[in-house]
């Protein structure tokens, strides 16, 4: 039942996170001798004027749908972990949620591959003029197999292990240290509001851990839209970026991930919890201490949304 919870949790937090996605993503590919948007609120405003609102959720299929599998491999592997390790201790939730973010990356890569390509689709053209090359996210991944094979389907498959490997592993170490300072126990009648901070702060918390790597991770995957290729490997996109734009490369999107980090966790939360609630006919208020609680809380959280 935590599965399906969590699963919904994460269709939540998809729909409340993509919009800052689509901002965020745009901000860190576009060019900085011809730039299309000042900051995150003019390319808000920009995506609506020419593509419509329709134009924040390009690319949402990817993530919609790759969510059972990743749930399904982060909930597996982050509560087997916990179970092998024996103690429910801080550093043991890190080392859990390191090896389900390595594990869940086999998913993870290709779909964000598709969502950033779905994404980039016309940037910056009006709405009726936009000529669509890929029709949906299974289509833009059947494009790229096509062109590139295998290898091109995995495309930022090493940034992406080096973003969610310590990403998780910091996720849920976050969550299990405000979970214990702020005593989320089920009698408490705040315990929700406190699990909506929690998270919230959780994935505020895994994104600055790791946004520069999410930068790189970005370029490469948007590379060879048009069919020209910028970058040779991780190095060369870094070395490049920074040689063009400064360090401050490194922060292009921040704003718009961290407004996009702490709602969508808070919806995710809120959906697990309420679900659990309704599927169990239970109320915090009534709810018995349970040896493994924290361990519960803790697997409810779904931190993709990362």
């Amino acid at each position: 039942m935590d599965f399906i919870a969590g699963c919904i949790g994460g269709a939540a937090g998809v729909l409340v996170g993509h919009p800052f996605d689509t901002v965020k993503v745009r901000l860190q590919v576009q060019s900085v001798d011809k730039p299309l948007y000042r900051g995150t609120f003019h390319c808000f405003q920009s995506i609506i004027k020419q593509e419509s609102v329709f134009g924040l959720y390009k690319g949402i299929g990817s993530p919609m749908m790759g969510l059972t599998f990743i749930n399904a491999i982060v909930f597996g592997v982050q509560g087997n972990t916990m179970r092998l390790l024996g103690q429910d201790t801080p550093m043991n939730q890190f080392l859990a949620g390191a090896a389900a973010g390595t594990i869940q990356c086999v998913i993870c890569c290709p779909m964000e591959l598709a969502k950033t390509r779905m994404q980039m689709q016309g940037t910056g053209e009006k709405k009726s003029s936009t000529r669509k090359v890929y029709k949906n996210s299974l289509d833009c991944l059947a494009r790229i197999y096509q062109r590139e094979g295998i290898r091109g389907v995995n495309r930022g498959m090493v940034t992406t292990l080096i973003r969610e490997t310590p990403g998780f592993g910091v996720y849920f170490l976050a969550y299990d240290v405000f979970t214990r300072s702020l005593g989320c126990e089920p009698e408490d009648p705040y315990m929700i509001p406190k699990l909506l901070f929690a998270g919230g702060m959780s994935g505020i918390a895994s994104w600055i851990s790791t946004y520069p790597v999410d930068v790189i991770k970005s370029r490469l995957q948007a590379d060879g839209v048009g069919g020209k290729f910028q970058y040779s490997s991780i190095m060369d996109c870094t070395r490049k970026s920074v040689e063009r734009e400064g360090w401050r490369v490194f922060t292009r999107g921040l704003t718009s991930t961290l407004l996009r980090a702490f709602p969508v966790n808070a919806a995710t939360f809120a959906t697990v919890t309420l679900f659990l609630m309704y599927v169990r006919n239970e109320e915090p208020k009534d709810c018995e201490p349970a040896p493994q609680h924290h361990t519960a809380l803790q697997q409810q959280a779904q931190p993709s949304s990362l």
